[in-house]
């Protein structure tokens, strides 16, 4: 390991040149990004460094993975790497590699736990010349502005600890380049530049954690040899602990977890050092993985973001830690009105920290306790079996009945509407009234109103909780503001929803009505309302807040409330519904869903009633009973098409991971169309076969409605129109996404079930191409498209001038879905 191999350098460079110039494409889809810097007291010495894209890491067939490298030339002209720094490194359960079963299984110790120190990179080498190199992640020398840059800082802190032992920049050097290794370190100095976690001036410096070949690769010295070496140089030692036993190892790393502590004090997280190979014929090879720990360091880092967006006049994304995240900015902002100048160092990462322990000695905790004591509200949350109450913070047209609809399907909850009662004098009194007398039947009950302004809320919470005083209130907050930025689109999208249902209203008949009328009304709800602020009275009374987007569909914003709900008390919702139930439940309050009665005369004129068929009494209009329920063999004749129902969030997930901001905007175009128009399905499939394809494939559509006849036959469901029986289970793998102007689907396999011999033959599907439709470009263009596109994919290819374009889902992506079908809601 001591001395450079020149032709395999020379291979290396000349695969980082190659892959700099062709900036990434079908042949080769990786990005490499090369910039040449000059290095300071040289004649003329420049350095290379080669920089990829982080998600390319994750790729294979890199020309290496080092997270940091800087080549150069020789004075015999020769290349060679002047600078290299570790591998890339993943946190645990982030790759396949970092799965716990795959670790445990591959890898062999000791395992050497080094604590993740809280800084910023450098890089320490020596040139043939004896001038040592001070290198950041991938820059070297000073900045374009006027402030210290990164690699500088490094230069001043070596300088002064390398003196600290009587001993030279140059004797480092050349020490360093005699070895033929790169020093890696972290800086960590509150006076040049804060993080998330602190250090005062005694802890100040560069903590030296690695010493690494510089050979393509990947090669390190142990911990030991590495403190040894601080020792020797006077840098500072980085902690560490050795574990031959890699269940001791997890052991270990979960019980610091749980107060984001080590030796009594806060920190990020562990590097775990060890060696990993594939398979039984590979050679064992130096491999990293890193384990972070979650809290407190990640409340403090919403802190710091959250408190920039402040000063910067945006609305703060509170993720987690709601409450003391709110509570914190008021005290953020209180100590920012005082002091002007705080703000201009804060966003030069000053002063960070001062902040943040100024607020926890106020609330007389530590972050670690405050952790706990939210865990302990959470545990107590979980408990909860009854008394829940579900408030919509809402205004016209979000949504908010529709979604309520569709829990009491799923769920049978109680559904009080205030728009069922007269305008009256104590109608708010009333309205409370009746949800504590629906929760002694039901233990969640929703609070139908637009509760759009704090006075309301107040009211509710007033009149409920002396009678119920373990009551939960849960705010499903359809969010708008930012006004001047959320409120436009809210507006269009909220117009639509409300012209369009007419007069299906008990309070605004929109399809009687002038437009302009209702849309002065609508401006009304949307100027009075006032988003929840759980840091004030009466919104602190909120156990929980739900964001919703008033733009998504009324699918995804129920997808969003049960699976906050199921997280937040799981004796409530002790499972999550299937996309295929979810599905269901929307089209059903979205289908079936009929006023019970016309109120509009209690809140203005009398309008003409234009329902005919609506019953005179305040019940539900139903359908009216026939002598007997139609066979299973008469409602297969209804049967609009089959197929496997997929989860929308891993679907999206999926297809965003495909869209990195690098992306060119070309070949980004549609996506973003579908985005922003939202345009995006609202949920996703696996057409298995249509009523239209019948006579092409029979032995497809034949056997799948046996199955469905036998199902309804054997396990009839009470309502099989609107909420026909699941027919199986199936796992569709995502291969590759496709599109052009006009459409875009995911190119999909469908595989066994889990546990099934042979489930692919089972749920075959008709189209020439199994696909998911993840959106079209206009309401004209229809998802049966997809078929043209991919007919055209497999015969012309993409890129060039087909105008089609495809992407690869990398690894293996598999979901798991539900077999169904669709009826058909006309005559047949």
């Amino acid at each position: 390991m001591a001395t450079q191999d020149p032709h395999e350098i020379s291979q290396l460079v000349k695969a980082l040149e190659d892959a700099a110039r062709q900036k990434g494409g079908k042949k080769q889809p990786f990005t490499c990004k090369k910039n040449t810097f000059a290095v300071a007291n040289t004649k003329n010495v420049t350095v290379d460094s080669w920089k990829f894209m982080d998600w390319d890491y994750k790729r294979s067939g890199l020309p290496t993975y080092a997270r940091g490298l800087f080549t150069s030339r020789s004075k015999g002209h020769i290349p060679e790497i002047v600078t290299r720094g570790y591998d890339k490194f993943f946190n645990v359960g982030e790759t396949r590699n970092t799965e716990w079963r795959n670790i445990e299984q591959n890898t062999r110790g000791p395992y050497e736990l080094s604590v993740k120190e809280n800084g910023c990179i450098i890089f320490i080498s020596g040139l043939e010349d004896d001038t040592l190199l001070v290198c950041s992640k991938h820059s070297t020398g000073v900045r374009e502005d006027s402030n210290l840059s990164h690699a500088q800082a490094g230069e001043q802190w070596t300088e002064r600890h390398v003196t600290s032992v009587n001993r030279s920049v140059k004797d480092l050097a050349r020490t360093l380049r005699a070895m033929n290794v790169t020093a890696v370190g972290e800086l960590c100095d509150d006076n040049f530049e804060e993080h998330v976690l602190a250090y005062d001036e005694t802890a100040s410096g560069i903590y030296l954690h690695g010493l690494n070949f510089n050979q393509p690769e990947f090669a390190t010295m142990s911990c030991d040899e590495v403190n040894q070496f601080a020792k020797d140089w006077g840098f500072k030692t980085t902690k560490f602990e050795v574990f031959d036993d890699i269940y001791r190892v997890q052991s270990f790393l979960e019980s610091c977890a749980e107060t984001g502590t080590w030796d009594g004090r806060e920190t990020e997280g562990f590097v775990v050092r060890c060696q990993l190979r594939n398979s039984p014929t590979e050679p064992y090879r130096h491999w990293f993985f890193k384990y972070k720990f979650e809290e407190p360091y990640l409340m403090y880092r919403q802190w710091r973001e959250c408190t920039k967006a402040v000063i910067g006049g945006k609305t703060p994304r509170i993720r987690k830690h709601q409450q003391v995240t709110e509570e914190y900015l008021l005290f953020a902002r209180r100590a920012l009105g005082k002091n002007p100048k705080m703000a201009n160092e804060y966003l030069h990462n000053h002063g960070i920290i001062a902040l943040r322990e100024a607020f926890l000695q106020e609330r007389g905790l530590k972050g670690s306790e405050i952790i706990a004591l939210e865990a302990q509200k959470q545990l107590e949350a979980k408990e909860v079996t009854q008394n829940v109450i579900l408030m919509p913070v809402a205004t016209l047209g979000c949504g908010k009945t529709t979604v309520a609809l569709a829990l009491v399907r799923l769920f049978g909850w109680g559904h009080i509407q205030n728009d069922n009662l007269p305008k009256a004098k104590g109608k708010p009194k009333r309205f409370a009234n009746e949800i504590s007398q629906s929760l002694a039947d039901h233990n969640v009950v929703i609070a139908d109103r637009n509760n759009h302004q704090r006075r309301e809320r107040k009211q509710l919470v007033e009149d409920i909780h002396p009678v119920i005083p373990d009551v939960q209130f849960v705010a499903l907050h359809y969010v708008h503001e930012p006004k001047g930025q959320l409120l436009p689109q809210i507006k269009e999208v909220t117009r639509k929803r409300v012209l369009d249902r007419g007069d299906n209203h008990q309070t605004i008949r929109a399809g009687t009505n002038a437009q302009g009328e209702i849309i002065g009304i609508m401006e009304g709800f949307l100027g009075r309302f006032e988003g929840v602020d759980t840091t004030r009275s009466p919104d602190m009374a909120f156990d929980n807040v739900i964001d919703l987007d008033v733009c998504a569909s009324s699918r995804e914003n129920l997808e969003t409330v049960v699976k906050a709900l199921h997280t937040a008390y799981p004796k409530i919702i002790p499972t999550m519904p299937t996309a295929a139930e979810l599905d269901a439940a929307i089209a059903s309050s979205l289908d079936d869903y009929l006023v019970e009665k016309d109120l509009s005369y209690s809140y203005g004129q009398p309008q003409k009633q234009r329902n005919k068929n609506k019953s005179p009494d305040t019940g539900p209009i139903v359908p009216q009973p026939t002598n007997s329920p139609p066979t299973p063999n008469a409602l297969a004749k209804k049967i609009e098409y089959f197929n496997i129902s997929l989860p929308t969030t891993e679907i999206t997930s999926v297809l965003h991971s495909l869209f990195p901001p690098s992306t060119p905007p070309h070949t980004a175009q549609l996506y973003h169309q579908l985005v922003n128009s939202r345009r995006l399905q609202a949920s996703f499939h696996v057409t298995l076969i249509h009523r239209a394809s019948k006579k092409d494939s029979p032995e497809i559509w034949d056997r799948l409605t046996t199955r469905y006849i036998e199902a309804q036959t054997n396990n009839p469901v009470p309502d099989p129109l609107h909420n026909p029986p699941a027919l199986g289970s199936a796992r569709v793998r995502l291969e590759r996404l496709v599109w052009d102007k006009r459409i875009m689907a995911f190119v999909a396999r469908i595989l066994p079930a889990e546990g099934a011999s042979d489930a692919a033959s089972e749920w075959q599907s008709a189209n020439a191409i199994p696909h998911i439709t993840v959106g079209t470009a206009a309401p004209d263009v229809k998802p049966k498209e997809s078929n043209d596109l991919l007919r055209r994919w497999v015969e012309v290819g993409s890129g060039g001038d087909t105008g089609i374009f495809e992407a690869e889902v990398k690894g293996v992506k598999v979901v798991d879905g539900v077999v169904g079908l669709v009826m058909s809601r006309g005559k047949n």
